[in-house]
């Protein structure tokens, strides 16, 4: 059972992130007249719409009754005070993280920013090996080999990305490099802590995302008042929003939810796969039906080389004629 709730939830992920790039990129290049939605009140609203949807989880599992939902929530998070600002941490950590990738796509081309992005995996393996104490065999080891390289190879920039490229100072180009390899890290702390908390812990994987949703809020609050305050001030909150903008915020929103079911029934190694597949499908789509990209004989090679590494990953080689420990 537990083994097809982690490739189901990994599906869905898949589904979840390819969907979601296609829809935030159609609702960021929409021309439509007025002022565009701004990308950091979706955020809150994202992180406002995953609480809605936890609290309604909770409540399914607290067999509908309000009484023991409101007991639940009291007992569980405003009676465990220190248990709840653990999750500030990862929450603090994935704001900063949104606003250095606005930072590396400001001075970094596209395909520069994704595969450099890529490493995050690497980041992520790293750190739960060192947090978690998780053994990665020889064949995962070499399959994250495998995996950076094809996602290198799908990422590749081609010659009219390269010329733009030449056209940013090396001053932005490093202060783009520096902000992507920071987010990198700081997206594997911050997933391999929330992953530590979730299994070192009784508490519901719901309760967890109220908690971190809800600090969550706070620091997206703090991000639209310090960068878009003058903004919302001046066009109000909702400016901009649309029946496309309402559906890139509930696809964020279910995100959230969906990283969390993969960290509590898979790991957050598995989440990064499943993120790189997600790149590839969102690139088919973008040739067979935005029809705005012409894939090349490189980008196929990474393909198969990053469909090689996810099966690589899971490879389990078991010793023949070892009999079973009593």
């Amino acid at each position: 059972m537990s083994a097809n709730l982690k490739y189901l939830s990994l599906g869905i992920l898949v589904f979840q992130t390819t969907s979601l790039v296609l829809t935030m990129r159609y609702s960021r290049t929409l021309k439509e007249e007025g002022p565009r939605y701004l990308s950091s009140t979706a955020v809150v609203v994202a992180e406002l719409l995953k609480i809605m949807a936890c609290i309604l989880l909770v409540y399914k599992d607290s067999k509908c009754s309000l009484r023991a939902l409101n007991r639940t929530l009291h007992d569980e998070i405003l009676n465990k005070p220190m248990e709840t600002l653990k999750l500030a941490i990862p929450s603090g950590i994935y704001t900063l993280q949104n606003n250095l990738l606005y930072v590396a796509l400001s001075n970094l081309d596209a395909a520069t920013y994704q595969v450099t992005y890529q490493l995050k995996i690497l980041t992520t393996a790293l750190f739960s090996v060192s947090m978690l104490s998780k053994k990665l065999g020889v064949y995962q080891w070499l399959s994250l080999v495998i995996l950076m390289t094809g996602v290198a190879f799908v990422q590749w920039p081609s010659d009219s990305q390269e010329l733009d490229s030449k056209e940013l100072s090396a001053g932005s180009q490093f202060v783009g490099l520096m902000a992507v390899l920071t987010a990198c890290f700081s997206s594997g702390f911050a997933g391999v802590y929330f992953e530590k908390i979730l299994k070192e812990t009784k508490q519901s994987v719901w309760i967890r995302n109220i908690q971190l949703g809800f600090f969550g809020s706070i620091f997206g609050l703090m991000g639209v008042y310090i960068y878009d305050g003058e903004l919302v001030s001046k066009n109000g909150f909702f400016q901009g929003y649309n029946r496309m903008t309402w559906i890139v915020v509930v696809l964020q929103a279910l995100g959230g939810l969906v990283i969390a079911a993969v960290i509590k029934y898979a790991d957050n190694i598995l989440k990064g796969f499943a993120t790189s597949l997600s790149i590839i499908l969102s690139t088919l789509i973008s040739y067979f039906w935005l029809q705005d990209f012409v894939p090349t004989s490189v980008f196929f090679l990474g393909a198969i080389l990053v469909i090689a590494a996810t099966f690589l990953y899971g490879y389990d080689p078991k010793p023949a004629g070892n009999p079973t420990k009593a």
